[in-house]
C-alpha cells in the first residue's frame, strides 16, 4: 500500500505541475496578450520546454527513490539529472530566443537614415545571442558529461596539465578561433553588418547571414556565395552601404564628334526629373575622354537612393538616350572616318587619288546620302556644304568645369 501510495503521489505531483505551467501559458496568451502582446508569443514558443522542465523536476522531487534498488536507484538518479539541465538549457535558450526576436524584427522595418545604425545594432545582437547559445550548450554539455564519474577523473587530469592541454587545443581549433575572433571584429568593428551590398572578388552581393564562421552573400541570381569569416578580415571589399545606402551611377556614351552635348545635358535632366528612381541630389553630363579611334565619351552621373535603385536608373538613362541620340540626331552616332584631315574652313584636303577628302563608314542620314561624303548639288543649282553640320569639327572645347549638379 505504501508502495503505491508513493507512485500516486508521484503522478499527481507531475499532473499538478503540468496543470500549473498551462494555466501559466493560457493567462499569458490569453487576457494578457491584450495587453502585452509579446507575451503570448513568449508563451506560445516556450510551451514545450517549459512542460518538460516541470515534468523533469516534479518527478526529481517526489521520485519514491527508496522503493529503487541497488543499480535501478542510480540510474534513475542519474538520468534525472541529466534529463533536467537538457530541460534547464532547452527552457533558457527557448525564452532567450522568444525575448530577442521582437527587437530584432523591429530593426529589420527601420528604414531612411537610421536603416544603417538598425543594421548594426541588428548584427551585433545576432553574434551575441549565438555566442550566448554556444556558450550555454557547452555548460550543459559540460555539467551532463561530469555527473560521470570516470569524465570527472579525466576532467580533473586535464585541468592539472591545463597548460598543455591549452596549448594543443588551440592548434588543432585554430581556424575555428580565428573566425570567431573574425566574426566579432567584424561584428564590433562596424566593416560588415546584415544587409550591406558588398562586392569581393568581382562578386556582387547583399548580405544575407553573418555567422561566426561564414557569411553568405545573396548574389542578383538569387544565387548564394559563402565565405569564412576570416575572408573579410584578411581580404579586401567594398562596402557600398557603410555610411549610406545613397549611390551614384554613371552611364557612358561613345559618339560623334557631331553631338550636341547641350542638348543631350537637358534631355538628360528632363529624362531624371520623370523618373521616381532618381532622388534629386545630383547629376552631370560631361564629355570626359576624346578617343583615338575619333569618338569622344560622354559619361552621365546619376544619384539614387539604394544600389538596386541605381542599377535600374542607371538602365533607363542608358536606354533613353540611345533612343535619343538614333532619333534625333543619327548624325551623332559612332562612325569612323578614312580620307584627309579636316581643315579651320571646314574644307576637307584631298586625299591621294583623287579620293573623296572625308568618307564616312557609318549609316546614311535622312536625305539618302552618307554623311561625310560629298553630296550632289541640290535641285536649285547650290552647291552642299562640306562644312556644314555633318562635317567633323576643326575643334571641340572640354565640358563645363562644373562640379556635379544639385537638384
Amino acid at each position: 500500500m505504501s508502495a503505491l501510495w508513493a507512485w500516486a503521489v508521484l503522478a499527481v505531483v507531475v499532473a499538478t505541475s503540468v496543470i500549473v505551467v498551462e494555466g501559466g501559458r493560457r493567462l499569458l496568451a490569453g487576457r494578457l496578450s491584450h495587453r502585452w502582446p509579446g507575451a503570448g508569443r513568449v508563451a506560445r514558443r516556450c510551451a514545450a520546454p517549459a512542460f518538460t522542465f516541470a515534468v523533469v523536476v516534479s518527478a526529481t522531487t517526489a521520485m519514491p527513490y527508496h522503493l529503487l534498488h541497488g543499480q535501478v536507484d542510480g540510474a534513475v538518479r542519474h538520468a534525472l539529472r541529466i534529463a533536467a539541465i537538457g530541460a534547464t538549457t532547452w527552457l533558457v535558450l527557448r525564452i532567450a530566443y522568444a525575448l530577442s526576436d521582437p527587437p530584432l524584427a523591429r530593426l529589420m522595418r527601420i528604414e531612411g537614415e537610421r536603416n544603417r545604425r538598425a543594421r548594426r545594432a541588428r548584427t551585433q545582437m545576432l553574434l551575441l545571442r549565438r555566442i550566448a547559445a554556444v556558450l550555454i550548450v557547452v555548460l550543459a554539455v559540460g555539467a551532463a558529461l561530469f555527473t560521470f564519474p570516470g569524465v570527472r577523473a579525466v576532467g580533473a587530469g586535464v585541468l592539472a596539465s591545463a597548460g598543455v592541454a591549452g596549448l594543443v587545443v588551440g592548434i588543432a581549433a585554430r581556424p575555428t578561433l580565428g573566425n570567431l575572433l573574425a566574426g566579432l571584429q567584424l561584428a564590433f568593428s562596424d566593416a560588415l553588418r546584415l544587409d550591406d551590398i558588398v562586392v569581393t572578388q568581382d562578386i556582387w552581393g547583399r548580405v544575407e547571414e553573418l555567422t561566426l564562421s561564414y557569411v553568405v552573400l545573396r548574389l542578383w541570381d538569387d544565387r548564394r556565395m559563402i565565405f569564412p569569416v576570416s575572408h573579410f578580415t584578411e581580404q579586401p571589399f567594398e562596402n557600398w552601404t557603410r555610411h549610406s545606402s545613397r549611390l551614384l551611377g554613371s552611364v557612358e556614351l561613345h559618339v560623334d564628334w557631331t553631338v550636341p552635348v547641350e542638348d543631350l545635358r537637358a534631355q538628360l535632366y528632363s529624362a531624371l526629373q520623370d523618373n521616381p528612381l532618381w532622388d534629386r541630389r545630383e547629376w552631370v553630363l560631361q564629355v570626359v575622354e576624346i578617343q583615338p579611334n575619333g569618338l569622344v565619351t560622354l559619361r552621365a552621373l546619376m544619384s539614387a537612393a539604394d544600389s538596386a535603385g541605381t542599377w535600374d536608373l542607371r538602365c533607363d538613362v542608358r536606354e533613353h538616350l540611345v533612343g535619343y541620340v538614333r532619333e534625333r540626331h543619327p548624325e551623332a552616332i559612332p562612325r569612323f572616318r578614312v580620307g584627309g584631315e579636316p581643315v579651320a574652313g571646314g574644307a576637307a584636303t584631298p586625299s591621294p587619288g583623287g579620293a573623296p577628302p572625308a568618307a564616312d563608314l557609318g549609316p546614311q542620314t535622312a536625305g539618302g546620302a552618307s554623311s561625310g561624303v560629298n553630296a550632289p548639288d541640290d535641285p536649285d543649282g547650290a552647291p552642299a556644304d562640306p562644312g556644314g553640320d555633318r562635317a567633323v569639327r576643326a575643334a571641340d572645347g572640354p565640358a563645363r568645369p562644373e562640379s556635379l549638379r544639385r537638384a
